[in-house]
């Protein structure tokens, strides 16, 4: 074959500048609605069948399900959506991919081509990309993709090797057509792997389209191709949930399972679902997409040459007749894949969306927490999202979510205890990232209760429940703050190892007094609001320790200056360590504020 390593090249470049246009385009889209997207997503997903709309929409919008797909992992991770939501999603999002198949179909194959208009887009977009207002420059940068995917189909079409000039290369190909079932089993594999290494399965999907619009397969190979690509495609949503939690992890996992579970099925009516695809095609185009391989048989190379790269003012009878033949089947074949795509996804998606339950338990079932994890996934225990309880019983039931609050505090709180003494950095860096993450999560407790009680607030209540919802506020704002402690503590240990600083062991004895006062002083917190009564033994006994927090911090800071001045460790080290002090003692106030928001409740 007359392909040079220069052809190669092209053809790289080609696939490369389809790439950009789909990520810039994507990027500017997001950029124009990324934060009314988010509120969509967190906001539409209370049920499987909303979840599963939203899904098809968002991805509709920001034209990439691999980044849907890596957004949803996120907001799971971020404790934004539940596992059983983001499934939902998911599913929606495998619909939603294929708008831009039928995108590439309409405007790169029909008979308008939006290559030719790509350069004039450019022109349009150029004086956006520099604007100073975000909202003008982010369609710049849309209107630049869009051209830029269009010019990448184009130059990718024109850079693919010429196979009609090499027939003993085409019927290497067609060996692999003509082994049944087995035939679809390798190009199921062969549109995997592409989508793997190229990362887009709307790339792929472009590809399989010339390939089946030029003869080079059959559309019932480049259906097989497309369904690799639906399982491809899922593997960048597991490589963002690698370093995730396990809820991500196991919302990653879902989207493959869901993926493959859909190629199983599709498998055993495979036939008989391309065949349905094509007559569908042919009622609506006038044009059986099955029939390109069959009609570029039929042409002598000359021919096939001619008609492809001619304009139609250069040809004269049969070969005029002929080009239009071609770029009828080249549009019905692109259509027809298009149209199997959408068909595949919306099929899998109305089997599927039953399933979410079982989805979630195989997934927790087979992706379980290490021994040292919890699981992290954000969901309040006893206030729900529904219609309100009397307001007696929503007060209770906000009481025990501001225990169950102060709980989760205080694993962050261990999780701080535990940055403090590893000495290895890969699991430090884990650590803190954990501690981040219940940071995210706090402030989200927060919000949902206090917006819960807000809605209380507004039902006719009695003086005793408005002090007892303000107790309750009071309360869980000072939760909030010791989780803001937990974070300050864990950023100032992250200092601390990036200037590479050692305490000395006196200064950790005196930390561990420190995480042990505030230890005892919790351990009364929590025993209080589990009984959401205060006695006078238990009021005195959370001073005692609070007081002391604040001796020994201003004992352990006194010395401080002592040790610097006597140069038994430098200044630096000094200011990480009252650091560390100082937020120790701030938890103790926030403790006893909790401690006092319950006691001065009336009854």
């Amino acid at each position: 074959m007359d392909y040079t390593f220069f052809d190669f090249l092209k053809l790289i470049g080609s696939l490369g500048l389809f790439l950009y246009g789909m990520k810039i385009m994507s990027e500017g889209l997001q950029k124009m609605a990324g934060e009314q997207l988010r509120t969509i997503l967190a906001a539409m997903t209370r049920n499987r069948v909303m979840g599963v709309l939203t899904g098809i929409l968002i991805t509709a919008l920001i034209q990439s399900s691999s980044a849907a797909s890596v957004m949803v992992v996120s907001f799971v991770n971020a404790g934004l959506l539940t596992l059983a939501q983001s499934i939902g999603v998911i599913m929606g999002a495998n619909i939603g991919t294929t708008v831009t198949a039928w995108m590439i179909s309409l405007f790169g194959f029909g008979k308008f081509s939006i290559s030719i208009i790509s350069i004039p887009l450019l022109g349009i977009g150029l004086p956006l990309i520099f604007s100073a207002k975000s909202k003008r420059k982010s369609l710049g940068e849309f209107i630049f993709g869009f051209a830029f995917l269009f010019l990448g189909l184009d130059y990718l079409k024109d850079s693919m090797p010429d196979l009609q000039n090499n027939p003993e290369v085409l019927a290497f190909v067609s060996n692999f057509s003509d082994l049944g079932f087995l035939s679809t089993l390798i190009f199921l594999l062969i549109g995997t792997v592409l989508t793997i290494m190229v990362q887009s399965s709307s790339a792929t999907v472009a590809l399989t389209l010339i390939m089946c619009s030029r003869g080079w397969i059959g559309f019932e190979s480049a259906a097989a191709m497309i369904m690799g690509e639906n399982i491809g495609t899922t593997i960048t949503a597991n490589l963002a949930a690698y370093t995730a939690n396990i809820s991500a992890k196991r919302a990653a996992f879902a989207h493959l399972m869901f993926n493959i579970l859909g190629v199983i099925w599709m498998l055993f009516i495979f036939k008989f679902f391309t065949n349905m695809v094509a007559d569908i095609v042919t009622n609506v185009w006038g044009t059986n997409p099955t029939g390109m391989t069959n009609f570029i048989s039929t042409l002598s190379l000359q021919e096939f040459k001619m008609i492809t790269t001619e304009p139609a003012s250069a040809l004269t009878g049969d070969l005029i007749v002929k080009q239009d033949l071609y770029h009828a089947y080249e549009a019905t074949t692109s259509y027809g894949l298009s149209l199997f795509h959408t068909m595949f996804n919306i099929g899998n998606a109305l089997i599927m969306v039953w399933f979410v339950n079982t989805y979630e338990k195989i997934c927790k079932f087979v992706i379980k927490p290490k021994a040292e994890e919890d699981d992290e996934e954000f969901q309040l225990q006893f206030i729900t999202t529904g219609m309100l309880s009397t307001a007696e019983l929503s007060i209770l039931q906000a009481e025990k979510e501001m225990e169950v609050y102060a709980r989760r505090t205080r694993k962050m709180y261990k999780l701080v205890q535990k940055l403090a003494v590893t000495k290895d950095e890969p699991k430090f860096v884990k650590l803190f990232a954990r501690v981040e993450k219940y940071e995210g999560i706090s402030d989200r407790m927060e919000v949902e209760i206090g917006s819960y009680l807000g809605k209380v607030a507004e039902g006719r209540l009695s003086n005793q429940s408005k002090e007892r919802i303000r107790a309750i506020l009071r309360g869980v704002t000072e939760i909030e703050s010791v989780a803001d402690s937990c974070h300050n503590m864990a950023r100032h240990y992250k200092r601390k190892w990036e200037a590479k600083t050692v305490f000395p062991d006196n200064l950790k004895e005196n930390i561990n007094i420190m995480f042990s006062l505030v230890d005892k002083a919790y351990d009364k917190m929590q025993e209080i609001l589990k009984l959401q009564e205060v006695s006078d033994t238990d009021m005195l006994e959370s001073r005692n320790y609070e007081n002391r927090l604040n001796e020994m911090r201003n004992m352990l800071k006194r010395k401080n200056i002592e040790d610097i001045n006597n140069n038994i460790y430098d200044y630096q080290t000094g200011v990480f360590y009252t650091d560390i002090v100082t937020e120790c003692e701030h938890m103790g106030d926030y403790i006893i504020n909790v401690v006092e928001s319950v006691k001065h409740k009336k009854f």
